[in-house]
C-alpha cells in the first residue's frame, strides 16, 4: 500500500523526552521480564517441586500468554492511553514476581503465572503501538531498531545481576529484584508525554485527528487480508521450528556437560542478545533502505543453517558461535514483525489486533515445538530432531520466498483493509 509523509508530518516530532523515556521503558520492562525465564524453573526446583508441578505451572502460563493475545490488540485498539495499559501490566509482573519470591507454593505460583502469561498480550504490542504513536510509520523502523537495542541491554544487564545475586543470595531473591525494576520503569512510562503519541498513528490509522471514534475495517477482514496470513504463516512456523532448539541443545549438553551445562547454556543465551543490542539499529535502518523482505528471508536463512550446524555437533564453543545466528534471527524478527504489521494494517485502526492475531499464530508454534520435536529426538536421536527442525525452518523460507511480498511504503501491491 502506498504511503505518504503528509499524515505523519502533520504532527510535531515528539519530545526528546518521551523519546529516552520509551528507551527506559524498553530497558527495565526486559530487565523485569528476565526474571520470569529460565529462573522460574530453576527457583521451583530449588523448592523441591516435582517436574510434573513446574512442567504443568509453566504450561498454563504460556496458554494465559497464548489466549491473552487477541483481547490484549483489541483492547490497545480501543485505549487511548497505551502509557496506563503498560503502567497497569508492569504493576502486575511485579506483583506476580513478589508473590513468586514470597510463597512459592502451587496456588499462589500458578496464580502469579497466570497473571503475568496474560500481560504477554498486551505489554510488548502496547511498546509498538506507542512507538508508533510517536515516531509515525515512516520512522517505525529505525525506532523499533533502538527498542531492540535497549530491550536487549536491559535483558543482558539484568541477567548477570540476577545471576550474581542468586549465586550469594538465593533464587527468591531474583524475583525482588523483578519486582523492584518496576520502579524506574514507571519513572520511565511517566517521562512519555500522552500528547506526544498520536491516538490514530498508534492504532493504525494515521489521518485521523479529531476526538471523535476512529473509522476502523472490521474484524474479520483482517482473516481475508491474503499477505497478513501469510506473514502470520511464517511466524507460525518460525516459532515452530525456534522455539525448542535452545532446550533441545540444553538437555545434549546437560547429559554430556553434567553441572558444567549451566554456564554454557547461560553463553547460549546471552551471545544471541549481544547482537541483537548491537545490531538491532542497524537492521532498522535496512529495512527502510533494502526493504523488509530481505531482511525477513535472512532472519529465517540464519534459523535453518542453525539448526544445521546443531545437527552435526554438540561441542560447547562452536555452539556458542553457532549461537551469533540466532542473534540475526533475533533482530531481524525483533524489528520486522511489529513492522510489516503496521506495512499491513496502515489505514485500518487495526493495528494492535493484527499485533494480536500474528502474535497468536506465533504462539501457538511455539507451543508446539516442544512436545513434537521432542518426541522426535526421543524416539530418532538429536540428530534428526534437529534436521526436522532445518526442514521446518527450510519451508519457512520457501513460504516467504514465494508468497510474501514487500511490504515497504514504497510498495503498490500490499493489500489494504477496507475501513468501514
Amino acid at each position: 500500500m502506498a504511503l505518504t509523509a503528509a499524515s505523519d508530518a502533520i504532527d510535531l516530532s515528539p519530545s526528546s523526552t518521551s523519546l529516552s523515556g520509551l528507551d527506559g521503558i524498553n530497558f527495565f520492562l526486559a530487565g523485569m521480564q528476565t526474571g520470569f525465564g529460565p529462573f522460574v524453573a530453576v527457583l521451583l526446583a530449588d523448592e523441591k517441586w516435582t517436574r510434573q508441578n513446574i512442567g504443568f505451572v509453566l504450561s498454563v502460563s504460556g496458554l494465559a500468554g497464548l489466549l491473552s493475545q487477541l483481547p490484549g490488540g483489541e483492547l490497545l485498539d480501543a485505549t487511548r492511553s497505551k502509557r496506563f495499559l503498560v503502567a497497569l501490566g508492569a504493576i502486575v509482573v511485579s506483583v506476580s514476581a513478589l508473590a513468586l519470591a514470597l510463597w512459592p507454593i502451587l496456588p499462589v505460583v500458578l496464580t502469579a503465572l497466570v497473571l503475568q502469561g496474560l500481560t504477554g498480550g498486551v505489554l510488548g504490542p502496547a511498546i509498538a503501538a506507542i512507538s508508533l504513536g510517536l515516531v509515525g510509520h515512516l520512522a517505525l523502523a529505525e525506532r523499533l531498531g533502538r527498542n531492540q537495542r535497549f530491550a536487549s541491554a536491559g535483558a543482558l544487564t539484568v541477567t548477570g545481576l540476577m545471576g550474581a545475586i542468586s549465586y550469594f543470595l538465593s533464587y527468591r531473591s531474583i524475583f525482588f529484584v523483578s519486582a523492584a525494576l518496576v520502579l524506574p520503569l514507571l519513572v520511565a512510562v511517566a517521562r512519555v508525554r500522552s500528547v506526544d503519541i498520536h491516538f490514530g498513528r498508534s492504532c493504525g490509522q494515521p489521518d485521523h485527528h479529531a476526538p471523535t471514534p476512529l473509522p476502523r475495517a472490521e474484524r474479520l477482514s483482517l482473516s481475508k487480508n491474503y499477505n497478513l496470513l501469510t506473514f502470520a504463516g511464517c511466524l507460525f512456523l518460525f516459532q515452530f521450528a525456534n522455539a525448542s532448539m535452545l532446550p533441545l541443545a540444553g538437555e545434549q549438553l546437560a547429559y554430556r556437560n553434567g553441572t558444567g551445562a549451566s554456564f554454557i547454556i547461560s553463553a547460549l543465551i546471552i551471545v544471541p542478545q549481544i547482537v541483537v543490542a548491537l545490531s538491532s539499529p542497524w537492521v532498522g535502518q535496512l529495512a527502510q533502505s533494502w526493504g523488509r523482505r530481505p531482511l525477513l528471508l535472512i532472519g529465517f536463512s540464519a534459523l535453518t543453517v542453525r539448526a544445521l550446524l546443531f545437527a552435526v555437533t554438540i561441542d560447547p564453543p562452536l555452539l556458542i558461535c553457532i549461537q551469533l545466528l540466532d542473534g540475526v534471527s533475533g533482530s531481524a524478527l525483533g524489528v520486522l514483525t511489529a513492522l510489516i504489521v503496521a506495512d499491513l494494517t496502515n489505514g485500518t485502526g487495526r493495528f494492535n489486533l493484527a499485533q494480536g492475531f500474528v502474535g497468536t499464530f506465533a504462539g501457538i508454534g511455539a507451543s508446539l515445538s516442544t512436545t513434537f520435536f521432542g518426541f522426535v529426538v526421543g524416539n530418532f536421536g538429536s540428530a534428526i530432531g534437529f534436521l526436522s527442525i532445518a526442514t521446518a525452518a527450510l519451508t519457512t523460507v520457501s513460504l516467504a520466498w514465494l508468497l510474501m511480498p514487500e511490504t515497504g511504503p514504497s510498495n503498490e501491491k500490499s493489500e489494504p483493509l477496507r475501513s468501514t
